[in-house]
């Protein structure tokens, strides 16, 4: 089994907010492909990374869906779909493998 999460900025580039019928679509089209989703969007959390001499950071929702197989393409393309819709040069997905206990 693993748990693949998806980590979305609130903001643009610009630091507009996304609206919030952006991350209704994503919930819809993850409970929709995969029958359910956990979504981490009423505390947003906080990316901070290097970037050149400076410190960035985002806030940031966090998608979760769990799968017993990974389909790599599907997900590959998923998010190049999600880097064009959010203007983002890099979405992370990660997926963890878990054990259910």
């Amino acid at each position: 089994m693993h748990l693949v999460q998806i980590l979305l900025p609130l903001t643009d580039n610009a630091g507009r907010r996304f609206a919030g019928s952006d991350y209704g679509r994503v919930r819809s089209e993850l409970s929709e492909h995969f029958g359910g989703i956990t979504s981490f969007t009423r505390a947003p959390a906080e990316g901070m990374w290097k970037e050149g001499g400076h410190t960035a950071h985002d806030d940031i929702v966090v998608f979760e869906v769990m799968v017993r197989e990974l389909d790599h393409a599907w997900w590959e393309e998923y998010r190049a779909d999600l880097e064009r819709r959010f203007s983002q040069e890099t979405i992370i997905v990660r997926a963890l493998k878990v054990e259910m206990l």
